[in-house]
């Protein structure tokens, strides 16, 4: 009879030699460094996005041409546009807001190139108004109140264009006040009598008074604005996003996919496991077939996303341009990616979202710009690969092509990954070949090689 220590022994389910306390706790240490990653990245670029607000551009153009006021032979020139413009530039915070004295022909070329968010225009007609509307408080007539533009660019962004609305509301309202204080002590000059007079000077009504107080008439427009279909300027955003993400997703599909084909890693569908026998490939070998694969899957799922995005009826004036930007796009990303992978591992799976997502999305500047986002989000716009997908499609989609609004730092960014990307593979993988570091299965010294 056997003993009960041989029953026992042909009971028990054998244990995972390799499966250590340090090797179980290492995934879940590596998923709270990321989520702790994620949290200060996603968090602190929207937590308070007024506190960051630095640099911030905005145009100011003063159009006015000035006008002559003043009793018969006691004429003088005035510009009161200049004023405001002064005074405009003394209310605004300059570390949070880049106030950029320009003309109106250079504020529309800077709007139409998205390097500016916003402008101020006084118009040419301004101190003319405004001292009509002085006259007009003690002579009877119909009189229309002086107007300053407030122009925002909504091609920008949403968050943006609220941004300036906002400065808008609280500089152009301190202006109105201190324009409103001027004029009411002019017309109140103006009627008091001559000296020696003991006549009272008339009295102003409360409604002209309270008009004198706050004389502006400020109006909020949009420059060039956003046709439907473009969800308020976030279509550039997410479109930069899905082909962000079908480059490093991809890149990891076909990396896990090919190495599986090669017998490299097992296949498993469902209950069923089947491991081949390794090939015998180079690692050099492996990546060009890895590369050719992410190379064919940028075309196809760059017109996918085209597909898609017509029948969304999302506006695309530049399909071509748009569809060669994304398969480019796509390729440097895949490219890079499957670099990554090939010179460190499955550390790459870690270094690929940190760098192309966690660290990428915040810094974009797609949906909050930069110049409200902490100063170190700048610092990871200038190399981070989203933020210049992101200037590209929202060139193509929102300002025509034009090379100025970022096409064409998207494109020689994209382009530098790539180089970048090529190189880091070919002397990874061919400095391993050449050290006999291949990817061939070995028994531990003493035992036969496995059989696949």
């Amino acid at each position: 009879m056997p003993t009960t220590e041989g029953v026992r022994g042909q009971d028990q389910v054998p244990q995972p030699k390799h499966l250590t306390p340090q090797r179980f706790l290492f995934p879940v240490l590596i998923m709270t460094f990321l989520a702790a990653l994620l949290g200060v990245m996603y968090l602190d670029y929207i937590v308070d996005p007024q506190k960051n607000l630095h640099d911030f551009p905005i145009a100011l153009v003063n159009r006015d041409e000035g006008d002559i006021q003043g009793q018969p032979g006691q004429e003088k020139r005035v510009n009161f546009g200049d004023q405001v413009a002064e005074g405009l530039q003394q209310a605004v915070p300059a570390d949070q807001i880049d106030l950029r004295v320009l003309g109106i022909n250079e504020a529309e070329l800077q709007m139409r190139n998205a390097q500016i968010y916003g402008a101020v225009i006084i118009p040419g007609d301004f101190s003319k108004r405004l001292g009509i509307l002085g006259v007009g408080s003690i002579v009877p007539g119909d009189i229309q109140l002086p107007t300053i533009t407030l122009q925002t660019n909504p091609r920008t962004g949403i968050f943006a264009t609220t941004a300036v609305e906002r400065f808008g509301e609280q500089a152009l309202d301190q202006v109105n006040q201190q324009v409103g204080q001027q004029l009411l002590a002019t017309v109140r000059a103006q009627l008091a009598p001559p000296s020696g007079d003991a006549a009272p000077a008339p009295a102003l009504s409360g409604a002209t008074q309270i008009a004198l107080e706050r004389p502006l008439n400020i109006v909020i427009d949009q420059f060039d604005p956003l046709p439907t279909g473009t969800g308020q300027g976030l279509t550039a955003f997410f479109y930069a996003l899905l082909l962000l993400i079908a480059g490093m997703v991809g890149a990891m599909i076909v990396h896990t996919l090919i190495d599986s084909a090669l017998g490299f890693l097992p296949t498993e569908w469902g209950p069923w496991y089947l491991k081949p026998e390794s090939a015998a490939i180079s690692r050099f070998s492996t990546l060009l077939i890895k590369w050719s694969a992410v190379a064919g899957m940028s075309v196809v799922v760059s017109g996918a996303l085209m597909i898609v995005a017509n029948c969304l009826d999302m506006p695309i004036d530049h399909p071509l341009q748009l569809f060669l930007y994304g398969a480019l796009v796509i390729l440097a990303v895949g490219v890079t990616s499957i670099s990554i992978l090939a010179t460190i591992g499955w550390a790459g799976l870690v270094v690929n979202v940190i760098f192309f997502v966690i660290l990428g999305v915040p810094s974009s500047g797609g949906t909050v710009p930069l110049e409200a986002t902490p100063k170190y989000f700048g610092w990871l716009s200038s190399f981070e690969p989203m933020h210049q997908v992101f200037l590209g499609v929202r060139s193509i989609l929102y300002f025509n092509g034009s090379a100025q609004a970022g096409l064409s730092r998207g494109v020689w960014m994209s382009v530098l990954g790539l180089v970048i990307g090529v190189v880091l593979g070919v002397v990874a993988t061919r400095a391993y070949d050449r050290r006999g570091l291949d990817r061939a299965v070995r028994a531990p010294e003493g035992q036969a090689a496995p059989v696949n």
